[in-house]
């Protein structure tokens, strides 16, 4: 049985073992560079918005961002390859020491999507030579009256006789803005209507064409607003055209958005460290806080939901690196770790923070700087709303039209992702078939709450099969968006039970997870039942979707035992 520690990330014991040497190095060294730093400079640098400056330099002597981020394709040594499971484990350290740190990592894979999915050689070659001189990289999608609506973009190009472009036209909210090597840019062509127009382009920010507006956001991640103003855009700078721009676009999120679910569990555990142990030692009307059991509660519920977003994304790692052109089940599990993970992590923080309260706002915790940034991962790469639409096309597929597919094992292997930069066509997401999800609750029968909540699973069968919303109704994004969120419960079930199954992870916890989800499903059943727009059959189904979770008093106190033991299992050094 593991203890609650082994399941958490904890710097002092850290060793990635299942990895390869080079890997377990590079992880280990990352570790240690941010406990060298220690706390105190940790905080400040996060108060005082510095650049970062260090941290990049450290990156670029360990070549941190090359071996992790150049396909085996563009490799110059045998370590490089684009490798979902090892990049999973440094979003969780970047996510647990600061977002900041993180989000120069993020953008960067952002910015390499279009040159890994192009078939531009020189490009390529120019961008694994950046990246092994330790330079960052941006993407240059969003504008400031669009947003990401790439449809309407108004960065246009101007051809120039020569077989290039001069581009013209502002981007913003544009990460690394202030110093990437390379920027991918989208735009459209002024001489070509509609989609065949588009343009994927590299540009540098350096260039004299290149004009840095500002920082749009008051922190030390450079949120930049940049324009162009004739800038040269030469045949080798181009990426893409065409609608294989559009597509890039698109298959650049699919692959960058996979990673806000791993930095909000990093989030999620070094604020858990600082709130367990304060708790603890923390005295109130002459008790310890972590008497009273409401404390005791919120805790276990933080705890076991930090534990399920952790299975629910290692398992989503076998799929996306088991994903091909016959199996694109992880267009569903995508969005979920971005939807899903994220809006755990957000209740995690809450959860803590009303048991620690004040401390939470204490300028010398992690905390305080965690209750802020774990509420933009659910904002960016399209915003919760999107993404749960987005699953909805998936919903009567996997719910009811199951087929075969081959079993997927857990994937920790030194393997090279390539067909991430090779998805093709952005569309046929109504066509994308699932195994039955069944199977991962049948191994589970005898866990009380996964059965109860496997009642509520089938429910959810019934309510498609018989109160879908109809034509009238799918244009009411509202309600459909509470249907969302019960068909998300399901599939964050479904992978957190096979993720237990792969691990071995014991059944008493599980059974405190899914009382959780239960509890969780039952919220969103009478949250559809009042939709203003709700038909009575639907008000019907959702009453009777209710579950009361299986009460263990002895279950609860046995998993708050395993929480309560975090207490000064893991404190930062100054």
């Amino acid at each position: 049985m593991a203890d609650s520690a082994s399941l958490l990330f904890n710097p002092h014991t850290y060793d990635p073992e299942h990895f390869d040497p080079e890997t377990r190095r590079l992880l280990r060294a990352t570790v240690d560079w941010f406990e060298a730093r220690g706390k105190r400079r940790l905080i400040e640098d996060y108060r005082s918005r510095a650049w970062l400056g260090d941290f990049l330099d450290f990156a670029a002597r360990e070549g941190l961002f090359a071996t992790f981020l150049t396909p085996a394709s563009a490799a110059g040594k045998d370590d490089q390859r684009w490798d979902t499971a090892r990049i999973a484990a440094l979003n969780e350290i970047f996510g647990f020491y600061g977002l900041d740190y993180w989000y120069a990592w993020q953008v960067t894979i952002l910015g390499l999507g279009p040159v890994w999915q192009s078939d531009n050689a020189e490009a390529r070659a120019r961008a694994a030579e950046l990246l092994a001189q330790g330079e960052v990289f941006a993407f240059g999608l969003s504008e400031k009256t669009h947003g990401a609506d790439i449809y309407s973009t108004d960065m246009l190009l101007t051809p120039d006789g020569e077989g290039g472009f001069r581009a013209s036209g502002s981007k913003y909210y544009i990460g690394n803005g202030n110093a990437a090597g390379l920027v991918s840019v989208f735009g459209r062509r002024t001489d070509v209507e509609g989609p065949d127009g588009y343009v994927f382009f590299a540009a540098d920010s350096r260039h004299e064409a290149y004009r840095l507006v500002k920082n749009v956001v008051d922190s030390s991640k450079y949120v930049s607003e940049f324009r162009l103003a004739d800038y040269p855009v030469a045949p080798a700078d181009i990426l893409h055209t065409g609608r294989a721009a559009f597509d890039a676009a698109l298959n650049t999120v699919n692959v960058g958005k996979f990673n806000l679910c791993t930095a909000s569990i990093g989030i999620c555990e070094h604020a858990m460290y600082e709130a367990v142990t304060h708790a603890s030692n923390r005295i109130l009307y002459g008790r310890p806080v972590t008497a009273f059991p409401h404390v005791r509660r919120e805790l276990t519920d933080a705890y076991v939901r930090l534990v399920g977003m952790k299975l629910f994304s290692d398992r989503a790692v076998d799929y996306f690196r088991s994903a091909g052109p016959d199996d694109r089940r992880y267009l569903l599990f995508n969005p979920m770790t971005k939807m899903k993970v994220t809006t755990e992590g957000e209740k995690v923080i809450d959860l803590m923070w009303d048991v620690i309260a004040a401390k939470g706002f204490e300028k010398d915790n992690y905390f305080a700087q965690a209750a802020v940034e774990i509420r933009g991962l659910p904002k960016l790469e399209g915003t919760v709303h999107v993404n749960l639409a987005l699953i909805l096309k998936f919903m009567r597929n996997h719910l009811l039209n199951p087929v075969d597919h081959p079993a997927v094992p857990t994937r920790l292997d030194a393997a090279d992702d390539a067909f991430l930069f090779q998805q093709g066509p952005a569309r046929g997401l109504g066509s994308v078939r699932f195994h039955d999800w069944r199977t991962a609750f049948d191994a589970y029968t005898e866990v009380p709450n996964v059965a109860r909540f496997r009642e509520q699973a089938d429910a959810l069968c019934t309510f498609v099969e018989t109160a879908a919303p109809g034509e009238e109704q799918s244009r009411d994004l509202d309600l459909l968006l509470a249907v969302g969120q019960l068909f998300a419960l399901v599939v964050h079930g479904q992978l957190i039970l096979e993720q237990a199954r792969l691990t071995g992870l014991d059944e008493e916890l599980l059974d405190e997870l899914f009382a959780v989800l239960v509890r969780d499903f039952s919220a969103h059943a009478v949250e559809l039942h009042g939709k203003d727009s709700a038909t009575e059959d639907q008000q019907n189904w959702a009453l009777g979707a209710v579950r009361r979770p299986v009460v263990d008093a002895a279950r609860s106190t046995r998993i708050w035992e395993r929480v309560e033991a975090l207490s000064g299992a893991y404190e930062m050094g100054q």
